[in-house]
C-alpha cells in the first residue's frame, strides 16, 4: 500500500464524524490497497462484520463469494479485492430489525478521495441500491430490479450491478433466474480474468 493511501486509510480507520449518531462507537470497517484489481463497493458492514472488524464475515459474504467464484483467501486478499462500503460502520437497526441506511456523511466525506487512491481498479461490482446510486446515479432505473436486469448497459464502465447477497433478497433471486444463468458468469468471467 502507498504512503499516501496507508495514511489516508488510518484517518478513516480512526473517524468519528458519526459518533453522536450511532448506538455503539464507530469502527471502520474496509478492506483497500492500490493495487487490488476488484471493488465490492456495498451498503455498510452489517453487525457480524462489526463484530469481526472484518466485511462480509455473514451468511451473505458467502454467497457473496460464490457469486464472484472466489475462496475466502482470496476474497479477503487486500491486493487483490477491495472492499468499500458506502458507510464504513455498522449503522444500527431500525424498528423492524434491518439495517438503517448508511450514514451518508461517510461516503460525503471519504468516498471520492479514497477511490481516487485506487487507480488500478477493473472492475467494480455494485452491491444494492445505495452503491448503485452513489456510482451510477442517474443512469439508474427506477427500481432496483430494473437497473439490475440492465447490467449489460454498465459493463464497458467496467461496473457490474447485483442485489445485496442477503438471505432477504431469496425471493428476489427466484423471481429473477437470469441473474444466476447470465450475469453471474459474466461476473465470475471478468473477476477471473483480473485475478489471473
Amino acid at each position: 500500500m502507498s504512503t499516501d493511501l496507508h495514511n489516508f486509510v488510518a484517518e478513516i480507520r480512526a473517524c468519528q464524524l458519526c459518533k453522536a449518531d450511532m448506538e455503539r462507537p464507530p469502527k471502520p470497517i474496509l478492506q483497500v490497497s492500490n493495487t487490488a484489481r476488484i471493488l465490492i463497493a456495498g451498503q455498510a458492514p452489517g453487525n457480524l462484520a462489526m463484530e469481526s472488524g472484518r466485511p462480509f464475515t455473514d451468511p451473505s459474504g458467502v454467497r457473496l463469494r460464490d457469486w464472484l467464484n472466489v475462496d475466502e483467501k482470496t476474497f479477503y486478499d487486500a491486493s487483490k479485492v477491495a472492499i468499500v462500503p458506502m458507510g464504513f460502520c455498522f449503522p444500527g437497526y431500525d424498528k423492524n430489525g434491518g439495517d438503517i441506511p448508511p450514514m451518508k456523511r461517510c461516503a460525503e466525506t471519504w468516498r471520492q478521495p479514497l477511490l481516487d487512491r485506487m487507480s488500478n481498479i477493473g472492475l467494480t461490482v455494485l452491491i444494492g441500491g445505495y452503491a448503485q446510486k452513489w456510482h451510477i446515479g442517474d443512469q439508474m432505473e427506477k427500481t432496483l430490479t430494473a437497473t439490475v436486469q440492465k447490467w449489460q448497459s454498465f459493463l464497458d464502465q467496467g461496473v457490474i450491478v447485483t442485489p445485496h447477497p442477503s438471505w432477504r433478497n431469496n425471493a428476489w433471486l427466484k423471481r429473477n433466474p437470469w441473474f444466476e444463468t447470465d450475469l453471474l458468469p459474466e461476473l465470475r468471467k471478468r473477476v477471473r480474468s483480473l485475478l489471473s
